[in-house]
């Protein structure tokens, strides 16, 4: 079937990935800014050469846009969306808090997510379609069950990741919230599908930086959406909710 030939691919690949990182990680690899000011080490740079390497070889014709190596075929029906290192600033200070990325994105929409993280020899697989559901090394995951915002768990990245309108609306969320908690990337999505918490917020995420979460959190029971409440497909703005229980999701569309 299709979607498990896709799945044992995107497996294949953060397994390639993780060989790679694991060989990197805390053993002090020099670092280059992007034009964007952000960091890159050869660690992204060699575990998306060996992902597109098995695509190259597997799915010729799909299309691939990786956050090293940039875009090719993009027109294809199937995209496969790479991410490296989501959280390289954790990598580069040896904290076990960043992920691989992997996506298959058909017809703008992401229907397979993997959330990878090599350290721990923690994987989410999330998957939609004819059989919707989300496994952490293979057991299946849930949200858990949050009847409010002032009950929730929320976590960002950072705040100064946010726009200035961008940082107000947040803050109009925090501080109805729970609690907060910064930092975390891509982990953040990962532990609120598995049930631990509540609700991510972040702004000015590129399709390699969410595409993957999407399935992981859908496939899990849980709510994506952008800060309008809009399905987040090729082209989304890259502001980003996803909620374990989508009373709280609705509360947080009030509020931003």
């Amino acid at each position: 079937m299709r979607l498990a030939a896709d799945i044992a691919i995107a497996n294949r690949l953060a397994d390639a990935a993780g060989e790679v990182l694991r060989r990197h990680f805390r053993q002090g690899v020099g670092v280059d800014a992007k034009a964007d000011l952000s960091p890159v080490t050869v660690a992204d740079r060699e575990a998306e050469a060996a992902m597109r390497a098995i695509l190259a070889a597997d799915r010729p014709k799909d299309g691939i846009v990786g956050e090293e190596f940039g875009v090719v075929r993009p027109n294809a029906r199937r995209l496969w969306v790479l991410d490296p290192i989501d959280g390289t600033r954790a990598f580069i200070a040896g904290r076990a808090t960043f992920g691989t990325l992997i996506a298959l994105v058909e017809l703008g929409l992401p229907v397979i997510g993997i959330i990878d993280q090599p350290i721990a020899g923690e994987r989410w697989v999330g998957q939609l379609g004819d059989w919707p559901g989300t496994r952490l090394n293979g057991t299946p995951v849930r949200v858990r069950p949050c009847p409010s915002l002032a009950e929730a768990h929320l976590a960002t990245t950072h705040p100064m990741a946010f726009s200035a309108a961008g940082h107000a609306a947040f803050h109009r969320v925090a501080r109805a919230a729970r609690d907060v908690l910064l930092g975390g990337d891509c982990h953040n999505y990962a532990l609120l599908a598995s049930g631990h918490l509540d609700l991510v917020i972040e702004e000015g995420l590129k399709l390699h930086d969410w595409a993957a979460l999407v399935p992981v959190v859908l496939g899990a029971g849980g709510v994506m959406t952008d800060w309008k409440g809009e399905p987040l497909r090729v082209g989304s703005s890259g502001a980003v909710i996803a909620a374990g229980d989508r009373r709280v999701h609705a509360e947080v569309l009030e509020r931003l």
